[in-house]
């Protein structure tokens, strides 16, 4: 939406976008579940079979783990486990410091674990089951768009149906926002759509445009992601082109 300048005594006016063209040759749309993005896709791509990005889904969960596992850390600090630290200043010690840096440990999927974070898993287990329950519930829910199709359609239900039941209401909320998508996510499960290629590209132009800091035009940056990102090989001055066999 734009407003347009207006002249004296006269009162600005506003511009109101075109109605959006719809796109009927796409058929499958892989998207975040926020609602105004679900209204884009609904408008522009009526007939297009709408599919939950596993990405976004999983974030879900990891937020609300960092939820129960910031509660824990709370806790543990308003147990006493705290010493002073300068004038007014307070710092974590015991279980309160080894939960703030169970952050990674806690996230990462189990497969890219060293053995310190292992060893901090395995300590969360036998010291805060709640917290570690809600770890696995994160991983069960990863676990559904791991397995994908009739599998992970099973995997989805008995998921929503432990998280219903489990007693921890970041994860009993979070139960209750995917219950109303599980057809998209059924349908992602079918198709196997995602958007982790675009969201790691994405991730890399920002780091990019870091890089670009001081730059005086948008060229630069573009040429940068296009030689990083699509592939380009121009032959350097006084080199021979790879592409010709010697």
């Amino acid at each position: 939406m734009g407003r347009a300048r207006s002249r004296p005594g006269h009162s600005a006016r506003i511009l109101r976008p075109a109605r959006p063209r719809s796109f009927a040759a796409i058929s499958h749309v892989s998207a975040d579940q926020a609602d105004w993005i679900a209204e884009i896709v609904a408008e522009r791509c009526p007939q297009a079979v709408q599919c939950a990005d596993p990405f976004h889904v999983v974030k879900w969960a990891t937020d609300a783990l960092d939820e129960v596992r910031r509660q824990a850390w709370n806790d543990a600090r308003r147990s006493g486990q705290t010493k002073g630290h300068g004038y007014g200043v307070r710092v974590a010690t015991g279980n309160a410091r080894r939960l703030k840096g169970a952050r990674y440990a806690l996230w990462k999927n189990p497969d890219n674990l060293t053995d310190r974070q292992r060893d901090k898993l395995a300590w969360i287990a036998k010291t805060d089951p709640r917290l570690h329950r809600a770890y696995l519930l994160k991983e069960g829910l990863r676990y559904v768009f791991t397995v994908k199709g009739d599998a992970g359609k099973v995997a989805l239900d008995r998921w929503l149906s432990w998280a219903r039941r489990c007693r921890i209401p970041a994860f009993v909320h979070l139960a209750q926002r995917i219950t109303p998508i599980r057809g998209k996510i059924h349908a992602t499960l079918d198709h196997g759509l995602s958007n982790a290629l675009i969201e790691s590209v994405n991730t890399k132009i920002r780091l990019l445009t870091r890089l670009a800091f001081g730059f005086r035009s948008a060229e630069a940056l573009i040429a940068l992601a296009m030689l990083s990102l699509a592939g380009h090989r121009p032959v350097l001055p006084g080199r021979p082109d790879p592409r010709i066999s010697q």
